[in-house]
């Protein structure tokens, strides 16, 4: 069946369709991962966008029910050069197609996904839509641009838990020692989940609202601010809260909770031409002079400029384009990066930073 892909500025792409039948808009994005694809669609970090994959051929080891990131995919739209029907691994229960046909998650392929990814590098992530539906390519170009922006509009609310959980998940521990966590959901993956879990840290996850009030009377050891899609600036009540409670705990923060961090400090954030999508962004760690490889996936970041008045102090670089990839604070208990530690998918070099946010519940912090 005939699928089409056109973006706000007027290019347009003619492909096939596979998954759902249908139409739906987001910001477009690529992805440069040679794997991990079900993470991907899976993370609720993409909620709102249309992921692109640069990789060629996708699906080829298929889907399985332990390996999502969250309690089901976010992503607006799936654009592959090629996705494999008969997929080969013996944890495979079922192939893309199937998985976004469940989902209802409309996709496109046999496209140059390649001139694609290089219209969007030079031009920025552009608004777009998928249909399989609609051909009149003029009437898809005016809804791409009629379509929502994601700048200024609040994209955690939709996808954030609607009630707290404790997290029970299988994880290997690596510390017996247990310390009371509260994780802010603005998007959390899984993984997360599990890292902290293997660090000997039990955490109960909370709605992206909650009260900062409600965590100061449960007296954690620790808050996790996770990751989540979208305008940092448009989660005030998230900034809100955050303010509240800086200098109570030690506070960990990844992504868009590097960015609310960041912003609930007194610094700014901006948006990324067309972002950090993959698995595979070098960052220097300013602290110990090692790069580290990188799991990413953030369409802004935070001003470096304005680091220094906040109380802030640079501790991670990216070395493709030298923005900000991580943070701490200079009197408070408290650091951040852009990035995902926790990879899945991605390299594992980051991993000691679920250790660091040990070490600093193990030497407490001001009482509430």
């Amino acid at each position: 069946m005939k699928a089409i892909l056109a973006l706000e500025d007027g290019r347009v792409f003619e492909g096939r369709c596979f998954g759902a039948v249908g139409e739906s808009s987001g910001e477009v994005v690529f992805n440069t991962s040679m794997m991990g694809y079900q993470e991907i669609l899976t993370d609720p970090s993409y909620n709102g966008q249309i992921v692109v994959m640069t990789y060629p051929l996708i699906g080829n080891y298929g889907l399985n029910e332990e390996d999502f990131e969250s309690r089901k995919p976010f992503v607006k739209g799936f654009v592959v050069k090629e996705h494999s029907l008969f997929p080969s691994n013996w944890r495979s229960q079922f192939n893309l197609d199937e998985f976004l046909k469940r989902y209802n998650i409309v996709g496109i392929e046999d496209i140059d996904t390649r001139a694609l990814t290089l219209h969007l590098r030079n031009f920025g992530a552009k608004k777009g839509i998928i249909s399989s539906v609609d051909f009149d390519k003029n009437r898809l170009v005016q809804k791409a641009k009629d379509s929502p922006s994601i700048v200024g509009k609040d994209l955690v609310s939709e996808i954030t838990a609607p009630t707290e959980f404790r997290w029970d998940g299988k994880s290997q521990v690596k510390k017996e020692k247990i310390y009371k966590v509260i994780a802010y959901d603005f998007g959390i993956k899984y993984n997360i989940l599990k890292k902290l879990s293997s660090y000997g840290c039990e955490v109960t996850v909370v709605p992206a609202f909650t009260p900062a009030e409600d965590v100061i009377f449960r007296k954690p050891d620790g808050i996790f601010l996770s990751n989540g899609p979208g305008d940092p600036e448009a989660i005030s009540y998230a900034i809100k809260t955050v303010r509240r409670l800086i200098g109570l705990r030690p506070i960990f923060g990844i992504c868009l909770g590097h960015q609310i961090l960041a912003l609930a400090l007194g610094a700014k954030t901006f948006k990324l031409k067309f972002g950090h999508h993959g698995a595979n962004h070098p960052v220097k760690n300013l602290i110990t002079g090692k790069i580290e490889i990188t799991a990413q996936n953030h369409g802004f970041a935070v001003e470096e400029s304005s680091l220094k008045g906040a109380g802030l102090v640079l501790t991670h670089l990216n070395l493709n384009d030298n923005t900000v990839e991580g943070m701490r604070h200079e009197d408070y208990p408290l650091f951040s990066v852009q990035y995902h530690p926790e990879a899945s998918p991605g390299p594992h070099d980051s991993d000691y930073l679920f250790e660091k946010f040990v070490e600093l519940m193990e030497k407490g912090s001001i009482g509430m």
